[in-house]
């Protein structure tokens, strides 16, 4: 599993001493080669390991010198397991006079939130029904036969070809919920069969990469809406979101863009093109750059499968477009559902707050219904799910109740909005951010 060095060796041995550590000594060693992490209290040399773990090692990097305990139960359903592997690492513990939360975290709040989470798991709200995700997945091959059976039996007209191309999105975009089940380790009891099974969805049925998605997406959950940190508000200067970027840009006078009118070129620039243009080019990049060739075999095996199936009807040529189009619809999709829950809330800087706070202001929930738990792969419950990644989707509606519960009590506010006044939200957030860079621009 790697190891701390010296530090490390020095207390594994047969005569070994625990070294005990205040917060202010692990605060020290945030920086890329010397990172230590709190896991319950014990203190881990992460330097050598970040750039060995399966999650990435930003994911690691971004809780150095910080209690990682909540995001550490949060990411792994089997503790036991990772916690043998961890042993290496462990450098000492904190002194018994530290608490055992950094930084003024609510200690009474993160024991309610871990006694929250030990009543779901006795309730069974983290075991998978295995018959919800079969379906899930027949669906998807079906709405991708019955698209090849139209072409197939009624031609390449432009009506139909229009119905073939809304099938492929619609199979496009739940085999990228699906694939985010399987990437959360929340369908099979074992990681290493979930891991499989991912690699086969998002790469066989996608065309995208495993590796990529992890090294992404888990940076999103460990630091929502957190500046450096989650690379989903990293915008490349296209947008400035929240309401700190966009003063202090402002206040730089940085234009690399009319920010102003960002809530109107939005429509432009962000659903068509995430998908078929940046995802398309980073993916590619990612796994080339990064060597992760098994990754790149699943990808190939979409493409030859599209292609072989298509070319014979429509030309290599319209095939293409045919491909991009999906890729245009599927990416609308996934921005509209994606972003409702995450640009109309706090964006900031890292602000260390304990797991509960920091995801509930990063997060909303849209309101339940059939549509919107399938036309969202139930992302309408982001925020049982940013707080219990690896819990099943189709148990968020249990929790639900529990988590709101929670959060009256401690005065966190916990929202809950219409599937279109959520839309609405991202283009009026949007243009509050660029009035707020207009005038930190003019006046300051």
């Amino acid at each position: 599993m790697g190891g701390g060095g010296q530090q490390t060796d020095r207390i594994t041995g047969t005569n070994a001493r625990f070294s005990t550590y205040t917060w202010e000594e692990v605060q020290k060693h945030t920086k890329s080669g010397d990172q230590w992490i709190v896991v319950e209290r014990k203190v881990y040399n992460v330097s050598q390991w970040v750039k060995r773990h399966p999650g990435g090692l930003r994911i690691i990097g971004h809780y150095a010198g910080e209690d990682a305990t909540e995001a550490f139960t949060a990411f792994h359903p089997d503790l036991p397991l990772v916690r043998k592997y961890m042993k290496p690492l462990l450098i000492g513990e904190l002194e018994a006079s530290e608490p055992s939360q950094d930084r003024q975290k609510n200690a009474a709040l993160v024991e309610d939130f871990r006694a929250l989470r030990e009543r779901l798991e006795a309730e069974g709200c983290f075991k998978t029904q295995p018959l919800f995700f079969l379906l899930h997945l027949g669906h998807i091959l079906l709405l991708e036969v019955i698209a090849l059976m139209l072409v197939w039996y009624f031609g390449t007209g432009w009506i139909n070809t229009a119905i073939v191309a809304v099938l492929m999105a619609t199979a496009q975009s739940q085999a990228g919920w699906l694939q985010h089940d399987f990437g959360h380790l929340s369908v099979c009891k074992s990681s290493r069969w979930n891991h499989l099974v991912h690699k086969f969805v998002i790469g066989h049925l996608k065309g995208a990469s495993a590796g990529w998605w992890n090294h992404r997406h888990f940076q999103h959950h460990a630091k929502p809406n957190v500046f450096k940190k989650d690379p989903d508000v990293n915008m490349l200067n296209m947008f400035v979101v929240g309401k700190v970027q966009p003063v202090e840009y402002g206040v730089k006078k940085v234009k690399h863009l009319p920010y102003n009118h960002q809530h109107k070129y939005f429509f432009f620039v962000g659903p068509p093109l995430l998908i078929p243009v940046f995802f398309q080019f980073q993916i590619f990049h990612n796994m080339v750059s990064h060597g992760l060739w098994v990754d790149l075999v699943w990808c190939i095996s979409y493409y030859v499968r599209y292609f072989l199936c298509y070319t014979q009807f429509y030309g290599l040529f319209w095939a293409v477009i045919l491909f991009n189009f999906v890729r245009f619809m599927e990416s609308h999709w996934f921005v509209w559902v994606t972003q409702m829950s995450h640009i109309p809330m706090n964006i900031d800087y890292e602000k260390h707050q304990d797991w509960l706070s920091m995801q509930l202001v990063a997060t909303c929930n849209i309101e339940q219904s059939a549509f919107n738990d399938w036309f969202s792969g139930h992302l309408n419950f982001q925020i049982e799910h940013h707080l219990f990644p690896t819990m099943p989707r189709h148990n968020y509606w249990r929790a639900a109740p529990h988590v709101r519960a929670l959060c009256d009590k401690y005065g966190v506010k916990y929202q809950e909005k219409t599937l279109y006044g959520a839309f609405a939200d991202i283009i009026r957030s949007l243009e509050k951010s660029g009035e707020l860079w207009l005038d930190a621009y003019l006046n300051k």
